[in-house]
C-alpha cells in the first residue's frame, strides 16, 4: 500500500505541472475569438520578424489582419531562455508572455528541430492551418490572409456581415401599424 501511494504521489508530481502548463496556453484564450498568427524566431539573426513585423505597420496590411480577427504572437529565444508577446488589434489585450505561458505556447504547436523562422497560422478552431519555416519558405502575408478567406468560418463571418437586416412589410392601406415583438391582427378572407 505505501509503495502505490508512494507511486501515485510520484506520478502527480511529475505529471501536475504539465497539466498546468496546458492551462495557461495563451492559444487557448483566442479559441473561437481570433486567428493568432505565431512567428518562433529560432535564429536570433533571422531578419523575418522584423520584416513581418515593418509589412503589418502598412496600413492596408493592418486593416486585412484586424478585419479577420487576428492577434500577433512572437517567441524569440535569448540567453535566459524563450520570451514571447502577444499583440492584439486593442492595446489593452497587448501583454509580455510569462516564461510559463511561452513554453505552453511552443508545447502547443508542436514545433520540430530545426533552424530558422517559423510563422505558424492557428484557426479559431486552435488547429494549425498553415506553418511556413523562413528560409527557405517565402513569407508574403496575403497568403495567410487567403488561407483564412478560404475557411468555412471565414466565409460564414463574411455572409453575416453582408447581410442585410430583413425589413418588415408595409402595412396595407388603412391597417394600424403592428408594434414590433406583438402578433399581428388576423387578416380577413377575401371571398
Amino acid at each position: 500500500m505505501l509503495i502505490r501511494s508512494l507511486t501515485l504521489a510520484t506520478l502527480m508530481a511529475f505529471t501536475g505541472p504539465l497539466l498546468a502548463a496546458d492551462d495557461i496556453n495563451p492559444l487557448k484564450q483566442d479559441l473561437g475569438k481570433a486567428r493568432p498568427l505565431v512567428v518562433v524566431e529560432l535564429d536570433s539573426g533571422n531578419s523575418t520578424l522584423a520584416t513581418l513585423q515593418k509589412q503589418l505597420d502598412e496600413p492596408a496590411n493592418k486593416q486585412a489582419f484586424e478585419q479577420r480577427n487576428m492577434v500577433f504572437y512572437t517567441v524569440k529565444f535569448g540567453s535566459i531562455g524563450a520570451e514571447g508577446d502577444k499583440f492584439a488589434k486593442e492595446a489593452k489585450d497587448n501583454k509580455k508572455l510569462t516564461p510559463p505561458e511561452t513554453n505552453a505556447l511552443i508545447r502547443a504547436l508542436k514545433l520540430g528541430a530545426g533552424s530558422g523562422t517559423k510563422v505558424i497560422l492557428v484557426g479559431k478552431d486552435g488547429e494549425k492551418k498553415l506553418e511556413k519555416t523562413v528560409p527557405p519558405d517565402t513569407l508574403d502575408l496575403k497568403e495567410f490572409f487567403s488561407t483564412i478567406d478560404q475557411m468555412p468560418m471565414a466565409e460564414k463571418e463574411a455572409a453575416a456581415a453582408a447581410e442585410p437586416e430583413p425589413v418588415a412589410p408595409a402595412p396595407a392601406k388603412g391597417a394600424k401599424p403592428v408594434k414590433p415583438g406583438s402578433k399581428p391582427a388576423p387578416q380577413q378572407l377575401d371571398d
